[in-house]
């Protein structure tokens, strides 16, 4: 007899097919049994709800909170089973003793920095052994292209050595066979952006010939959006590397409206028989560090050499310029615009009173000028601010999420006071905003984006579809009522309507509670470029 039985549910399966009612029955963790009438030692009652497969987050920043708070209430509250971390060509593997901790400063805002934590890993597999000591939803790792550069090449804007270059392939390789599924790229961040079209083919021609895929975050996605993601397509085309674009956005004032262009790029990309796919988060504004709005030559050198720089008038005065003349390249090549620039977190709790507040609101309270209030609060926060930038199209946000290679990723960090509410209210808001609401997508095309489309992209075996043989990573949810009630003022509010949800056949939700279960794992790339 089958260990669990989903009783009348409307299953909705992940290929996009039309839904379908169904009892489901799931042994030792696999789907063993779609039909009716079906029996099993214990029996969910699913009438009028649907069952779909987990959801996976395309681009999550959980990389070090998912082992400080392993039970994941963030992502298994929306029903999501499976995550992709070491985004945006920043991350916690491969390191060594030099460059663990200048990345644990640069990542304090994405992840912050606890006291006591056991860093005792430095390698890709190292890392995901930790994982595998007991997460609430399985994760996948992408190799971080920024944390490679730091290893071999420092903090230089330079390019790399023929010797540097091919230690960072051996490097990548390394990482990919001990079970990364591929390659970040992080270009408006430092030390990533100073690599060259030629450094980024040559390294994702080893991720191409191990099955892999390179998720970029592109140079700029402001001034020069549309160039920088042709960028990336130049680089799949050269390498034969499969591309994924991370938060495919087209934002600020200048490009509101043109999400056109940057689907007919990736059309004909297509059209040439590249293999390309992006994810987006379903709502305006985006999130990052404040010290990430620098120009990339002020954060030469690293942390220090930034903060050092952040104290000298002459440079501060370039900085300056940069950023309220010529555009700064962390700002994606458009002039700041303190206004939208809202404090999300700070490292420093006495600096508490700046979050919720726009860096032009605090600039006017102080009588000065928004890029002093920016630079003074780097400095007095150790660079560890987070912010939303609130610079999003809707327009944009809707065309992107209905073409047919789009999948969903949250982007969502995780630490302080009001982080973006992304973070809690993705994927209910795809379905019940996005869907149910506002009819943007059909129920099929919301799940097919969250489950089977991605699991494709990640070549999961037997993962991400409703099918005899597959691992039961399951979602109950109810189609009426399933909505985001996270807010950017109170940004931790779990999702509503979600009534079970379960990773590898154990249940983290059980009737719209959490179990404390971590029955999660890594899940690795293996020799043959696939994942169990």
């Amino acid at each position: 007899m089958a260990d669990l039985l989903f009783r009348g549910a409307t299953v909705v399966d992940g290929t996009g097919a039309d839904r379908y009612r169904a009892d489901v029955t799931v042994t030792d963790g696999v789907i063993d049994g779609i039909g009716r009438g079906l029996r099993a030692a214990r029996t969910v009652d699913a009438d009028g709800l649907v069952l779909a497969p987990g959801f996976i987050d395309m681009h999550a920043h959980s990389d070090l909170r998912l082992l400080v708070d392993p039970a994941h209430p963030s992502r298994v509250t929306q029903g999501v089973t499976c995550e992709v971390l070491g985004q945006d060509g920043l991350s916690y593997a491969p390191v060594d003793d030099t460059t663990l901790p200048a990345l644990r400063r640069q990542l304090a805002g994405w992840n912050g920095d606890p006291a006591g934590f056991d860093w005792s890993w430095r390698t890709v597999g190292q890392y995901l052994d930790r994982l595998d000591a007991g997460i609430g939803v399985n994760a996948c790792y992408l190799v971080p292209h920024g944390s490679l550069r730091m290893l071999v090449t420092g903090w230089d804007d330079r390019p790399p050595t023929p010797a540097e270059l091919d230690r960072m392939r051996a490097l990548l390789a390394q990482g990919l066979r001990e079970g990364a599924v591929g390659l970040s790229s992080g270009l408006s961040y430092t030390p990533g952006m100073y690599a060259d079209t030629a450094e980024l083919a040559a390294l994702c021609a080893v991720v191409a010939a191990h099955g892999g895929f390179h998720a970029p975050h592109q140079r700029s996605y402001g001034r020069g959006a549309l160039e920088g993601y042709a960028e990336m397509v130049e680089i799949s085309r050269r390498s034969g590397c499969p591309l994924h674009l991370t938060h495919a956005t087209m934002n600020f004032d200048l490009n509101r409206g043109r999400a056109g262009e940057l689907l007919a790029l990736v059309d004909a990309a297509l059209a040439e028989g590249l293999d390309v796919s992006l994810d987006s988060y379903p709502y305006l504004p985006g999130s990052t560090t404040l010290a990430a709005l620098l120009p990339g030559w002020a954060f030469e050198g690293g942390p220090d050499a930034a903060l050092a720089r952040l104290a000298d008038p002459a440079a501060r005065e370039r900085i300056r310029a940069d950023l309220e003349v010529h555009g700064s390249d962390g700002c994606h090549g458009v002039v700041a615009d303190w206004a939208t620039v809202q404090i999300s977190g700070v490292g420093d709790p006495a600096l508490a009173d700046r979050v919720g507040r726009t860096v032009a609101d605090l600039a006017a309270a102080a009588g000065t000028g928004g890029t002093e209030v920016f630079l003074d609060l780097l400095v007095r926060d150790r660079l560890a601010t987070t912010v939303l930038q609130h610079v999003g199209d809707e327009e944009n946000v809707r065309a992107i999420m209905r073409h047919r290679v789009h999948t969903a990723g949250s982007d969502g960090l995780l630490v302080g006071a009001r982080p973006h509410p992304r973070a809690w209210g993705t994927f209910p808001r795809y379905l019940g905003h996005y869907g149910r609401e506002e009819g943007v997508l059909t129920l099929e095309q919301a799940v097919t984006r969250m489950t089977g489309r991605p699991a494709r992209r990640l070549r999961l075996e037997r993962r991400g579809l409703i099918r005899p043989g597959h691992h039961a990573d399951l979602v109950l949810f109810d189609p009426g009522t399933v909505r985001d009630t996270a807010t950017y003022d109170h940004p931790r509010r779990p999702a509503a309507g979600i009534a079970d949800v379960y990773v590898n056949g154990t249940a983290v939700i059980d009737r719209g509670r959490t179990t404390g279960a971590l029955p999660g794992r890594a899940l690795r790339r293996t020799d043959r470029g696939t994942t169990a």
